[in-house]
């Protein structure tokens, strides 16, 4: 453990486990008053050397101490607040988001909860009303299993949006939705080939549909209009106040270069409230590779050296790489994005130049075919500190299931994606099958390190509600108040650790992240009650009542 920066020129230096009594009984001159104490907490360390107390003290940015009220109350803290017995825990860390595009999203039409087809046109034409003729709608996030799974077309939209070019996506990002109007843009018609990796759904005579599936996306994305620099950051700073209000102080971000931009022009500016690992597209490693070589890979609030790969698209797409075929299209086993040997020659490339690979990979034919490729290149760079990771590792075939802790491949999960699949998964890959989905207890029982997050804007960044999924797996819909695929709960401290020490070792930063003990950053969440000591059903009504990044209050309830 590194000491607290800037905090002691001790005579006396505190022990490991707490050091309240001595740093009271040393030359106080020497010790600054802590600028923030809480007390009468609940307190999970995620220290395994002392699990809980009841109070913590903050210095600057960096943990003080962890102990008791009366101990912490000593130090005379700037500020001292009573958490009343709510519960203190290390802020969550979000493994997987997109970060400005979930920024963005919260200023577009809303199209998730769209439950028929109907509302899912009204809404699109009161949101034209709103914006100038002319102005891509984009967004949406709708999801067709809403109103039974019939895909959307463009002849739903296309007499409501005759001035706007519209181009909506499915929640996972997997699939869009695009009306004429972008189509003609796009110059997307029934004589437009095909796109490996992709699909363009068509209608009789091979006229498009509008909907788009994975790599075909591209056809319209292209010309999609980039945003102005002003609107990126506001994105930005509208999706750190949202993740601040739920908890989150860290997120690694699966984007681009353009959103290293965004993210550096924060830091450069000082407008970076919470912590961003960014990941940038795995085929660009030679670009980060020289960018590292040149530049370090950042610092506490913004740090670079991930890169994120595909290997398949998704289960609500059908484009999940499957090895049997799906159980509702007998023809059909899904795709991969990229070909085998791009992702061997990509990642083997990238781990010999010392980064950090991260990959996507769904269906249970897509992550054995990615785990094959991390043995390969493991086997074939020799050993090293590489951290490969899964990212969704959603449907897992049973016997793949003991890979991930013996080729230490960290499994980056979403537990809200078990909640909202498991609502019609079954029809889609069996009941059996269904089994090794979202296998949380099983890859814990087999040693693996679990490292949750949202995949935001696919699904909200709140970490309260993916902690509840991971403990009942209870559907949205409450269809399986007992839990869907029950054997896979996890606890609620199991649950935390993969929100908070786990997740900082999926980036490289647990010896500063993911525990409260002294010299540790002072990143931390205030919750209105203790998680663990509550039915596990009322872990969704749990509210977060203060989050503090660097010692710095970044959200509070007031």
């Amino acid at each position: 453990m590194r000491p607290a920066r800037g905090l002691f020129t001790l005579r006396c230096p505190l022990p490991a486990a707490l050091g309240v009594a001595l740093v009271t009984a040393c030359d106080m001159n020497a010790t600054p008053a802590p600028s923030l104490a809480i007390v009468n907490a609940r307190v999970w360390t995620g220290d395994s050397t002392r699990p809980w107390a009841d109070a913590v003290a903050i210095s600057g940015d960096t943990i003080l101490a962890v102990g008791s009220s009366a101990e912490i109350r000593k130090l005379g803290a700037e500020r001292v607040i009573d958490a009343r017995g709510g519960m203190v825990a290390p802020g969550f860390i979000d493994s997987h988001v997109h970060f400005v595009t979930g920024g963005f999203r919260l200023s577009s039409v809303q199209l998730r909860d769209a439950r028929t087809p109907e509302a899912f046109t009204r809404r699109i034409r009161e949101f034209a009303a709103t914006v100038p003729a002319g102005t891509w709608i984009t967004g949406g996030d709708w999801d067709h299993e809403q109103w039974g799974g019939a895909l959307p077309e463009r002849s739903w939209i296309d007499s409501v949006t005759p001035e706007h070019p519209v181009w909506v996506n499915r929640l996972d990002g997997h699939m869009a939705l695009a009306n004429s109007l972008a189509l003609r843009l796009a110059g997307v018609n029934r004589a437009t080939r095909e796109v490996a990796g992709g699909a363009i759904v068509r209608a009789g005579g091979g006229e498009p549909t509008g909907i788009l599936k994975d790599n075909a996306q591209s056809l319209v994305a292209r010309v999609v209009p980039d945003p102005p620099a002003a609107l990126e950051d506001r994105a930005l700073d509208t999706a750190m106040t949202y993740v601040a209000s739920n908890g989150v102080t860290s997120v690694h971000n699966m984007g681009s270069w353009s959103d290293v931009a965004i993210f550096e022009r924060a830091r450069a500016a000082g407008r970076l409230r919470t912590r961003i690992y960014a990941a940038v597209p795995l085929s660009t490693w030679e670009r980060l590779r020289d960018t590292v070589q040149a530049r370090g890979r950042g610092d506490e609030w913004l740090r670079i050296g991930g890169l994120k790969g595909f290997v398949d698209g998704s289960l609500g797409s059908h484009t999940a790489a499957m090895l049997e075929p799906f159980t509702d299209a007998p023809n059909d086993r899904g795709l991969f994005v990229n070909t085998p040997e791009d992702l061997y020659r990509w990642t083997s490339g990238a781990d010999q130049a010392g980064l950090h690979v991260m990959i996507h990979a769904i269906g249970d034919r897509a992550i054995r075919a990615l785990l094959d490729t991390y043995q390969r290149v493991a086997t074939g760079n020799g050993p090293r500190d590489r951290r490969f990771r899964i990212e969704h590792a959603q449907h897992i075939a049973p016997a793949d299931i003991p890979r991930f802790a013996a080729q230490g491949v960290i499994a980056s999960m979403q537990p809200y994606h078990a909640i909202d699949d498991g609502r019609w998964a079954d029809k889609v890959i069996g009941p059996e099958r269904a089994k090794g989905t979202y296998a949380f207890r099983s890859l814990l029982d087999s040693g693996a390190t679990l490292a949750f997050g949202s995949d935001w804007f696919v699904a909200p960044p709140t970490p309260l509600e993916g902690i509840y999924a991971a403990v009942t797996r209870r559907t949205l819909d409450d269809r399986h108040p007992r839990g869907w695929v029950p054997e896979q709960k996890i606890t609620v401290e199991e649950a935390l650790r993969a929100y908070t020490s786990g997740a900082a070792l999926a980036s490289f930063e647990e010896d500063r992240k993911g525990r409260l003990s002294r010299g540790m950053l002072a990143d931390l969440v205030l919750i209105d009650r203790d998680l663990t000591a509550i039915a596990p059903e009322a872990i969704r009504d749990a509210r977060i009542i203060m989050t503090v990044v660097g010692g710095r209050t970044v959200f509070e309830r007031q």
